[in-house]
């Protein structure tokens, strides 16, 4: 039987935040994407916990029950600062492999960064940071210079297509839906702050510091294309690449993969429990 996460609550800079925790073993913090939770990735991490691990699984400011950054905090350095808290908070004494997906990955990042005792090693889903959108011909068009109109036209590709439809579409409505109802602007300027974040010198220095880095892709995801990973595996150095079958939602349309894929990626051996899943 799959160990399933615990949903708790803690204040974390003396505001709310939800986090789901499970497991026992090397600390393994998942960071979810844009518009979603913890709690939309959950087949997948509970699979992961089944392979030696303890997840933590927090809540971003602003979605899923988690109060949102202050104002003048809002910013992905303002998110990696409550990351960081948020470890702080719950007692986290040793370095975590920090696992981010989407805009999540930006803000491991920028958790990395800022805060280098807290990451040993960092794994990066389809993540935002790469700085180009699309090569055409000699010119590459960046990231920032994308219409907002496009990243939602291929959101909504993913989502229609039938296996996203069956599988992933009900899992993100059960979050998007009140997080969009309850934080409609935090939604609206995380989105922004997404299209126009620049890592340039953070990746710059996550590769000169040598921090163990593996990029993982989904092949045939649209909202953020293979030329991304490939301006971003490239600003980091050359780290491990690994691609998977998918889009940018492979992960909650594929959650056996996920573990599978996290588990080999972090070096973790799975136990009978998952085995047998």
């Amino acid at each position: 039987m799959r160990t399933q996460m615990t949903w708790r609550t803690m204040l974390v800079g003396g505001r709310p935040a939800s986090y789901g925790v499970a497991g026992n073993g090397p600390p393994v913090v998942f960071l979810h994407g844009w518009g979603l939770s913890h709690r939309t990735y959950r087949h997948g991490l509970e699979r992961l916990v089944g392979r030696g691990v303890r997840v933590l699984a927090p809540a971003l400011p602003g979605f899923g029950g988690t109060v949102p950054l202050p104002a003048e905090q809002f910013s992905l350095e303002g998110y990696a600062d409550w990351v960081a808290a948020f470890l702080t908070e719950l007692g986290v004494e040793e370095p975590v492999t920090l696992v981010g997906h989407s805009f999540g990955g930006g803000v491991a990042l920028r958790t990395a960064h800022d805060h280098p005792d807290v990451v040993a090693q960092l794994v990066l889903v389809n993540s935002i940071g790469g700085s180009v959108w699309a090569n055409r011909g000699e010119l590459p068009v960046l990231l920032a210079d994308r219409p907002i109109w496009d990243w939602g036209l291929h959101l909504a590709a993913h989502a229609l297509s039938v296996r996203a439809f069956t599988r992933v579409v009900p899992v993100i409505a059960a979050d998007a839906v009140p997080n969009f109802l309850l934080h409609p602007t935090t939604l609206w300027k995380v989105g922004r702050l997404a299209r126009d974040a620049n890592l340039a010198e953070e990746l710059e220095e996550l590769k000169q510091r040598g921090l163990p880095v593996v990029i993982v892709w989904g092949r045939d995801d649209s909202v953020l294309p293979w030329a991304c990973a490939e301006s971003l595996a490239v600003a980091l150095g050359g780290p491990e690449v690994v691609t998977v079958p998918g889009n940018h939602s492979w992960l909650l349309a594929d959650p056996r993969r996920f573990a599978e894929v996290i588990t080999n990626v972090i070096g973790v051996a799975g136990d009978e429990e998952t085995q047998a899943s």
